[in-house]
């Protein structure tokens, strides 16, 4: 649908995927359409490749050619968020994710003081390589920021004068630089799996057990489909934990859906672990914390898969700065006061060092270092059961609603704590290093139906995935007993404990001409919901990158 508004006269950037790994006979096919290959992306079976819009359509009636999509664009979307999350009693066990590598799959990653070896001499940037971009050095300023939170030791804020150390969640981890994202912070998906298919064929030499993907775009197929999705399987099934970002939608209601339903691509796969963004609201504590009114929430678009994951802090987090780079240059208020973390010396100056930014993009890393840190102790978890651990741990105590101002416009939104908002809860990483359960089948995210009769929605669990087992990985044990009736699956609608049919997105989501609907009228839905993400994603996403909320 996407590439029939393009003009059949143009050229597009298409990501063919075939039934079986392509050879250059399969590539010779697509020259004879008058096509150009850009790039092999062998890991889902395809290639990315500059071709003639008349030629798609005889090109899709190919037996060998699966599916044919665009070749996306996607965009990039502490002193207080490391105890909130129990990281710091981790860090004084000995756990600080030494020995595990972690690719972050992002803008670059500058050289910063933070990011070397306790004795300052060597760069714990073990690796760097650009795609479909000049440089891996971080001209936007989001990789290295998404970095300093991963895996920072907070050395530029150390020491007896300093009030404030920002130190990342496993600040011993190594980093694999893998820059996909412009200056702009925006970048294509056929460089994202090809960076992601680096990252497992380096997995041996650099330990890669973690990927971080603090970027993302709209959900336009079932994951089923989706290139991206797919690499991001590809890579969990090769034994590397992928953690994505939520996105920052959820304030988006141009569907009338309340911000549901905009979970963002590769975030949608129920292999990987979504996160969401928290507010510590500048407390230790986190009693108090909230959920980040533009946190994307599920479930998503098209297949129903409950998420987020889980949530973690994400709200004006203070890393490491990108010095130079187009977000610092262009929001010098952003930049932290030294004052604020040395006021002894009493400078006004801003610091070098250091910068705020908000986003599910500074949650994502939270939880990445988290999982170095559970891989640093137990080196032979699977992917499964370290995201099975994470879920079962995280925190499930939460109000039933929250109001949140945004500090430019004036606005308010209500956030309601279903399971769409906050999935299993708010990491908890101390609980996740202290659990012992071991998964013994696949911790595929599960889906939810809607039983029209009944006006609500019931949660299904894949009888192969992790969660059929009662005991252990139950429904209520990961989820909690709030999420869900007493003796019911049913998560959200009339006789659900998130409230009735009436509350607010439940039937623009799961209404007969809505975004679940069928006929046309609910293609038209889900149509405009994609229109209306696309248009809003990059603008929207960097003024809450920017100024996030109070």
């Amino acid at each position: 649908r996407e590439l029939e508004k393009v003009d059949r006269g143009a050229t597009a950037d298409v990501i063919v995927q075939f039934t079986g790994v392509p050879s250059e006979v399969h590539h010779q096919k697509v020259r004879n359409h008058g096509g150009q290959l850009r790039r092999e992306l062998p890991l889902v079976k395809a290639g990315s490749y500059s071709l003639p819009v008349q030629a798609l359509e005889q090109l899709a009636q190919d037996p060998e050619v699966a599916y044919i999509s665009p070749d996306r664009p996607v965009q990039g979307l502490l002193d207080y968020a490391t105890p909130t999350v129990e990281a710091d009693i981790a860090q004084q066990h000995g756990f600080d994710g030494t020995g595990i590598g972690v690719a972050v799959i992002d803008s670059g990653i500058v050289s910063h003081l933070d990011l070397t070896t306790a004795d300052l001499r060597n760069s714990r940037v073990v690796y760097s390589e650009a795609f479909s971009v000049v440089g891996t050095n971080d001209e936007y300023g989001h990789g290295t920021h998404v970095a300093g939170i991963l895996a920072g030791r907070g050395t530029s804020s150390s020491g007896p004068i300093f009030t404030h150390t920002f130190r990342g969640i496993a600040p011993n981890a190594n980093l694999i630089n893998l820059r996909v994202l412009d200056k702009n912070g925006s970048g294509n998906e056929s460089a994202v799996i090809a960076a992601i298919q680096r990252a497992i064929a380096l997995k041996k030499t650099y330990n890669i057990r973690v990927i971080n993907l603090s970027l993302g775009r709209p959900v336009f197929e079932s994951y089923k489909l989706d290139p991206l999705c797919q690499a991001a399987e590809q890579a969990w099934k090769a034994g590397s934990v992928v953690v994505a970002a939520a996105g920052n939608s959820g304030r988006d209601n141009s569907v009338g859906s309340d911000g549901y339903a905009t979970i963002m691509a590769p975030g949608n796969d129920p292999y990987v672990i979504t996160v969401g963004a928290m507010k510590t609201l500048g407390t230790l504590t986190r009693t108090d914390d909230q959920i980040a009114s533009y946190s994307s929430k599920g479930p998503t678009l098209l297949d129903h898969v409950v998420k987020p994951d889980l949530v973690a802090p994400g709200n004006r987090m203070i890393s490491a700065a990108a010095y130079g780079s187009s977000v610092v240059t262009a929001y010098p208020g952003n930049v932290v006061p030294i004052s604020y973390y040395m006021p002894l010396l009493n400078l006004s100056m801003s610091s070098p060092s250091y910068f705020k930014l908000s986003g599910t993009s500074m949650a994502t890393p939270m939880v990445s270092g988290a999982v170095a840190l559970i891989l640093q102790k137990e080196p032979k978890l699977t992917p499964d059961t370290v995201k099975a651990r994470l879920m079962k741990t995280a925190t499930k105590t939460f109000p039933v609603c929250s109001v949140a101002t945004d500090p430019v416009t004036g606005q308010t939104f209500w956030s309601q704590y279903d399971i769409f908002t906050v999935g299993a809860g708010y990491l908890d990483v101390w609980a996740a290093l202290s659990n012992v359960d071991i998964a013994s089948k696949p911790a595929l995210s599960p889906k939810v139906v809607y039983d029209a009769k009944k006006g609500r929605v019931n949660f299904v669990s894949d009888a192969v995935a992790v969660w059929g087992d009662v005991a252990v990985w139950g429904s209520t044990a990961v989820w909690g007993n709030s999420a869900f009736l007493t003796g019911s699956v049913a998560v959200w609608g009339s006789t659900a404990v998130w409230g009735s049919s009436s509350t607010q997105g439940f039937v623009a989501v799961w209404g007969n001409v809505a975004v679940w609907g069928s006929g046309t009228a609910g293609d038209a839905a889900i149509s405009n919901g994609i229109a209306a993400a696309t248009s809003i994603s990059s603008p929207e996403s960097v003024r809450i990158a920017i100024y996030g909320e109070q």
